[in-house]
């Protein structure tokens, strides 16, 4: 059996991996199960995809296609061309895509429309309810047209039901992503900033921001920015800006003694940050599973989430994208009356092991 694994963005690599490590053992063992690691090339900066490759230990890409940037339309075009290509030449027996990115919808679509290939979508059924998020319209159009889900949570599962896809269909396993960060916990290192800010536990703030919402109009980015600063008790600041991020922040021209702004981290070291972190504001939806699991007060500045169950047993709490929401969450916080949280059922490590037996089952693979 030959699966195609795609990745092209940040997030997909730390979902990957486990499942790909999982595959090695299971050949390893003289199962007649296969990879084919497919690199769309939606993420091209080295901080942003590359190092991952390292730090994770995944293989170099069998394939990369190299889609590179350029707006929705443009990017989605491309990988879906350039993926076709290879699909003619060798078909897999799977498509596996992950998470909510362009390349799971575009790939997801050229493996349907060329013979029907199956797809299994690992983090299938997460939902926001916000069709102006991008990554909204990734998840539906991908699960409109996904053969086997592999869910995060029982909301996954029942968002899925609902829209009619059989049970038979939907498989619960839990979170890749909790399995990469459980293996390298005791990798994390710390990053140059410590030393240089001489940084201690508990005693500072990370903060990542880059959604539209947020970051596209510099009025409201200056808002936010004034607000959490304003609201931080002189705690150091650490704001790893992501390159959407750069360009806006540097027209601003903020600033403040407790505000320090750096180039993006690798997965190790901006994770030693968010395991030492007094708490940690973002807008990203998978360092909300990570703070969760951490047990890490995060503040996700959106309006939605469809990761409700970091809200609900976790110790996420959405405050929105109104700035005024954000002094009586730092006085909770400060206050020390912050929720403790808890961790979601299955996600224990064991997610990508889940996956692969499902599919072996699922294919009858020997």
């Amino acid at each position: 059996m030959l699966i195609d694994i795609i990745a092209g963005a940040r997030p997909n690599f730390m979902k990957i991996a486990p499942i790909i490590n999982e595959i090695k053992d299971k050949e390893s063992q003289g199962h007649n199960i296969h990879y084919r690691l497919i690199h769309t090339g939606q993420h091209y900066d080295r901080n942003m995809s590359g190092s991952f490759f390292e730090e994770l230990g995944i293989p170099e890409p069998d394939i990369n296609l190299e889609a590179g940037g350029g707006t929705q339309a443009e990017q989605t075009a491309a990988i879906m061309v350039r993926y076709e290509k290879i699909l003619i030449d060798t078909r897999p027996d799977l498509v596996l895509v992950v998470g909510d990115v362009t390349s799971t919808m575009a790939c997801s679509i050229t493996a349907k429309k060329l013979n029907n290939i199956k797809v299994a979508h690992v983090e299938g059924g997460i939902r926001s309810g916000d069709w102006t998020m991008p990554e909204e319209i990734n998840r539906l159009v991908t699960d409109a047209i996904t053969d086997y889900f592999f869910t995060t949570s029982e909301i996954a599962n029942k968002n899925l039901r609902n829209a009619g896809v059989a049970s038979e269909r939907i498989f619960f396993v839990g979170n890749t992503m909790i399995d990469t960060l459980l293996k390298h916990t005791p990798r994390f290192k710390q990053p140059e900033i410590w030393d240089q800010l001489k940084l201690k536990e508990k005693e500072y703030l990370v903060m990542t921001l880059h959604r539209p919402a947020n970051v596209d109009q510099e009025q409201q980015l200056v808002e936010l920015l004034e607000t959490i600063i304003n609201s931080s008790n002189g705690l150091p600041l650490i704001f790893p800006v992501h390159p959407r991020t750069a360009k806006i922040l540097h027209n601003v021209g903020i600033g403040a003694a407790n505000l320090h702004a750096i180039d993006p981290l690798g997965y190790l070291e901006f994770n030693y940050l968010v395991k030492n972190a007094k708490a940690v504001i973002t807008d990203s939806g998978g360092i909300t599973e990570e703070t969760t699991v951490m047990g890490i007060p995060c503040m996700t500045l959106r309006d939605s989430t469809e990761r409700p169950e970091t809200c609900t047993i976790g110790t996420n709490e959405l405050l929105g994208t109104n700035p005024g929401s954000i002094p009586p969450a730092f006085e909770k916080l400060f206050s020390g009356k912050w929720k403790k949280g808890d961790i979601p059922e299955l996600w224990d490590g064991c997610t990508a092991e889940r996956i692969i037996n499902s599919i072996m089952t699922v294919f009858s693979v020997s």
